[in-house]
């Protein structure tokens, strides 16, 4: 009988594309993933591996046990969540990958409300950008993914994965409330988003799906924003706009029911990114995933109904 963690370290392999890379994953020497594939194939009793360069690729009698093993690893991933559903508590641990601004303005509150009411429950939370949380859900890495998806853009599609919207979250242009000046002695202000061109813009990195939306947008205005500051860290976008030294665009969670502390404009057509949880379908219905999720709906819910207003103009509430 061909062995399952065997197995498993194949499918590893398709994924991740090297034995390193497997290795790394799954915290193993090199030397280990390929002696137990090795054994693999004598189980087998046909070639799994074949050297190309100095990589390793999958041979079709390879690729069919892939197969077969994602759904060997589906059957007993809903066999564990149902033995947990028959429990009478929540335990074990979940494992969430969440991105920047929902680990400031949703992870706290969702972790009070699980430390009250599943104390036998252990959340473990790590930061990663969406594209490769939901990779590494698939992969096994993680539980469950707390995303974000742009206007216009859309993710790589997972089909072992589940999708559970959680909120739309307004995003605005971001301008200081008081502007201090720039070394030229002009002051940092704009009213629309077309005023801001020529000024000094803060991004998130190359690559994001945030940094080409908000690319996009302002191509759409007409011109190309000067991005003098580029960083993931949305409380340095903060402090960079707070300070005068830069216009942005914010997402309103990242207030996390708070008052804004920049001056926040409407931008052209209101545009809204959509915040999801992903989770292998598979392990969906396991208890803690489940507790998980409805404390992060909870806590979601809790900074929208906070609506935060604009500290230069009160009268004028954020949606």
């Amino acid at each position: 009988m061909l062995d399952v963690r065997r197995l498993r370290l194949l499918r590893e392999l398709k994924l991740r594309g090297t034995l390193a890379g497997v290795a790394e994953a799954l915290a193993y020497s090199p030397s280990s993933v390929s002696q137990q594939l090795a054994l693999l194939e004598k189980e087998a009793g046909v070639e799994l591996l074949q050297k190309v360069g100095r990589r390793v690729q999958l041979t079709p009698q390879a690729e069919i046990l892939v197969d077969h093993t994602m759904h060997l690893l589906e059957r007993l991933e809903v066999a564990e969540a149902e033995v947990a559903a028959s429990l009478t508590t929540v335990s074990g641990t979940v494992r969430v990958a969440v991105f920047q601004s929902a680990a400031h303005a949703v992870i706290p509150q969702a972790l009070t409300l699980l430390a009250a009411e599943y104390p036998s429950l252990r959340v473990e939370v790590t930061e990663r950008e969406p594209e490769v949380g939901l990779f590494e859900v698939s992969a096994r890495d993680f539980d469950l993914v707390m995303a974000e998806q742009y206007p216009g853009h859309t993710r790589a599609h997972w089909p072992d994965l589940d999708r559970v919207n959680l909120a739309t979250d307004a995003l605005r242009l971001a301008l200081p409330t008081r502007p201090p000046g720039l070394g030229s002695g002009e002051p940092l202000a704009a009213s629309t988003l077309a005023d801001a061109a020529g000024l000094p813009w803060v991004m998130e990195p190359e690559g994001t799906a945030s940094r080409q939306w908000a690319t996009q947008l302002c191509r759409s205005a007409g011109f190309e924003p000067d991005v003098r500051f580029e960083t993931a860290d949305l409380v340095a976008h903060i402090r960079l706009v707070q300070s005068g030294n830069a216009v942005g665009i914010l997402p309103d969670l990242v207030w996390a029911g708070e008052e804004p502390s920049v001056r926040l404009q409407e931008l052209p057509g209101d545009p809204h990114r959509t915040v999801f949880t992903a989770a292998r379908r598979s392990s969906a219905g396991r208890p803690g995933v489940l507790a998980v999720r409805d404390a992060l709906t909870r806590a979601v819910a809790g900074v929208s109904d906070s609506n935060p207003s604009d500290p230069s103009d009160p009268s004028n509430p954020l949606p």
